[in-house]
């Protein structure tokens, strides 16, 4: 038989029967024209494609593997990717007549093994009930590789992406079928597995003959895979790194596949860390962060991975290092899929969940601008111009406005009272005039702050007896910059936390509470959780208050009614998104203990809430803390540099997971960015049976 007619019959036949026929000999003298592809291949009725996302099969869970109409329901899923796949191997026959003879020769060979395959899995249905066709079937496998436009896109697609995922799945399902007793199939598939190794050689052959010989395996096999394929089709739920060995694939195509991620259906959120939200707020397009500001967020910029779910996109200028989210991997965390910052554009052509920057502001509004139009899940999507509401969010004038209505109706002995809020001021007169007042009720000490600027920056503070005057032009200067100013009196604080909640169609939710560390400016060094994070306010900070003996219980009723008043002040200003409150606990001039319920909101991502994300790897009952280690700690620890103090880090306090189907960290430290690359910022989470046990770390 010729081959192209034996390609025919496979493609274009309507019976199993005729699909899974081989001839005895095959001769390729006259391979013809190149076919145009069909919208499928021809079948018999019940194994036609169902409609695209309709009609779809239900993949039977692990749990169910006991019974055997739930095995037979699997094999049904495999048997059907073994038809494709020889449907597929037929259609390349006949779309690449004039491919090299050694290649079409190789197509037909594995061809013939996928036919085997397709039969065996049908008789170990048949064992359990359930012939080819009682199933919908999913056409996914043709809609991807059907419209190939060289033999390179086969082999890629194919060989490199499904049959490389079975050297997975096989495997892994080798093993599920044993554990409940199904030894044949166990070894059906281990034999299928044995066939996938070669089928992955041979691939990859034919793979770096085609490929630019400048590239890497890794390099061109994401170039040349189109969308929707991507690497993350080419692996299961582990990677097998010996089979893939065996393949012959290199240790660096094994490592980046590895931590390679992107969403295999799910709509992806879109997430990037830019911190510098309120300085683009506050001065518009003539903000510029300092250099050390600038190269933080270079640092930092993968952090929003940890408040990803899987698949999910973080926007980055340099993707970190293979070995540095091997490293993320093995402690236990998802990996996001990792884009160009630069080209956002490129995302316009998938369909996108939703928009989650570190911040909404001018900056993140004009860049993500691109792809609204992509966005499913929020109505941000529609938006013209950066809405003014959220802008006022970020206002510490409005912070302190909003905290003074909820204090004038309060009257319990552990609350401050309205006279420790601050006021907003717009003239120099107004300002003295706000000092003179605080002043006169015994603060002598005042603070003054931009309402707008970036955390811990544009703030000065006032302890000498009078106004000096490099205080008085700085005053002058903020005023001739059109800046609203806020001024408070300095109180003795005991100790910093923080709210942490999430706003939705749906409402105001609570996501956790933190403690925070602060340096005299009050920029973030640190911050810690506690068991219980997520319903309770830290037990340090209760612990500071002597009476009455339910202000735990009191605290929490409190913040339920700001979380109350927030959520409809949200509303108005059509917010969603991450919000933060700031509070801390001081002492007065009688020395009694107080509460400051809100110093200021966040209306974004913050570190406590990447805290809380973090909490969610390790144990039950486990400490969490958080700490962002600057060259100045660096140098008083006695490290020349971050990497030396991470793998300091990595020898004392190395990672201990817990739990085998779904392993949680119990203790140790993990850098969450690279110590390898970091210039003025390492980012260190640190995991303890025992609060105290951080003193050691």
């Amino acid at each position: 038989m010729e081959l192209r007619e034996f390609a025919e019959q496979v493609l274009f036949a309507t019976t199993l029967e005729e699909k899974l026929r081989a001839p005895d000999s095959i001769t390729d003298e006259n391979p013809g024209t190149a076919q145009v592809t069909p919208a499928a291949p021809s079948r018999p009725q019940n194994l036609i494609f169902k409609p695209h996302a309709s009609g779809k099969s239900e993949f039977p869970g692990l749990h169910r593997l006991e019974q055997e109409s739930e095995r037979g329901k699997l094999l049904h899923f495999f048997a059907n990717h073994e038809l494709l796949a020889t449907e597929l191997m037929a259609l390349v026959l006949l779309k690449f007549p004039d491919a090299p003879a050694a290649f079409r020769k190789g197509v037909y060979q594995t061809l013939k093994d996928e036919q085997e395959h397709t039969r065996l899995y049908m008789e170990r249905m048949q064992a359990c009930g359930v012939e080819l066709g009682d199933f919908p079937v999913s056409g996914y496998f043709w809609r991807c590789i059907a419209p190939m436009e060289h033999p390179i896109d086969y082999v890629s697609g194919l060989c490199l992406t499904f049959e490389q995922a079975n050297l997975d799945f096989a495997q892994f399902f080798s093993k599920s079928f044993a554990a409940v007793g199904d030894a044949e199939t166990s070894r059906l598939l281990e034999k299928i597995y044995r066939d996938e190794i070669g089928h992955v050689a041979y691939g990859l052959k034919w793979f770096r003959r085609w490929k630019n010989p400048g590239d890497t395996d890794w390099d061109a096999f994401c170039r040349v895979l189109k969308f929707p394929l991507s690497p993350q089709r080419a692996k299961g739920f582990n990677v097998n790194v010996a089979g893939r060995k065996a393949a012959g694939l290199d240790d660096n195509f094994i490592a980046q596949l590895n931590v390679y991620s992107q969403s295999k259906g799910r709509t992806p959120s879109v997430f990037i860390f830019n911190p510098f939200a309120e300085g683009r707020i506050a001065e518009g397009k003539t903000f510029n962060p300092t250099k050390h500001q600038a190269q933080l967020a270079r640092d930092l910029e993968n952090l929003p991975q940890f408040l990803c779910r899987q698949d999910d996109i973080v926007l980055v200028n340099q993707k970190p290092s293979v070995e540095f989210l091997s490293r993320i991997r093995q402690a236990g965390f998802p990996l996001p899929e990792f884009a160009a910052a630069n080209s956002v554009r490129d995302l316009a052509k998938r369909k996108l969940g939703s928009l989650r920057p570190w911040a909404w502001g001018p900056d993140s509004f004009e860049l993500l601008k691109p792809i609204f139009p992509c966005i499913t899940g929020e109505k941000r999507a529609d938006e013209k111009k950066f809405n003014p509401g959220i802008a006022q969010l970020y206002s510490k004038a409005w912070s302190a406005e909003f905290a003074r209505e909820l204090l004038s109706k309060k009257t319990e002995s552990w609350l401050c009272t309205e006279n420790e809020i601050g006021v907003a001021v717009n003239s120099l007169a107004e300002a003295v005039a706000a000092i003179a007042r605080i002043r006169s009720r015994g603060h002598h000490k005042v603070v003054v702050k931009e309402s707008f600027g970036v955390a811990g920056s544009n703030a000065m503070r006032l302890f000498e007896p009078e106004i000096l005057p490099s205080q008085q032009r700085w005053l002058e200067n903020a005023f001739a910059h059109k800046c609203e100013l806020v001024v408070e009196p300095w109180l003795e604080r005991e100790m910093d936390f923080s709210v942490q909640l999430e706003m939705s169609a749906t409402g105001l939710k609570l996501c956790g509470y933190t403690g925070l560390l602060n340096d005299p400016r009050g920029q973030f060094m640190a911050n810690f959780a506690e068991s219980h994070h997520h319903k309770r306010i830290p037990v340090k900070v209760i612990s500071l208050f002597d009476a009455p003996p339910d202000i735990s219980q009191q605290m929490l009723d409190f913040y339920g009614e700001i979380f109350s008043a927030l959520e409809a002040e949200l509303r108005r200003a059509d917010f969603t998104g991450p919000m933060g409150i700031d509070a801390f606990v001081y002492r007065d001039a009688s020395g009694a203990t107080k509460l400051k319920p809100i110093v200021e909101i966040n209306p974004r991502h913050t570190m406590g809430r990447v805290l809380v994300e973090l909490m969610r790897q390790t144990c039950q009952a486990s400490f969490g803390h958080f700490q962002l280690v600057n060259p100045a700690q660096l140098r008083a620890a006695g490290f020349e540099n971050f990497s030396t103090y991470a793998q300091m880090l990595a020898e004392k306090f190395p990672l201990q997971l817990e739990g085998d189907t779904v392993p949680h960290i119990r203790e140790g430290a993990l850098c969450l960015n690279d110590p390898a690359t970091a210039q003025v910022c390492l980012a260190v989470f640190k995991v303890a049976r025992d609060a105290a046990a951080f003193a050691k770390i």
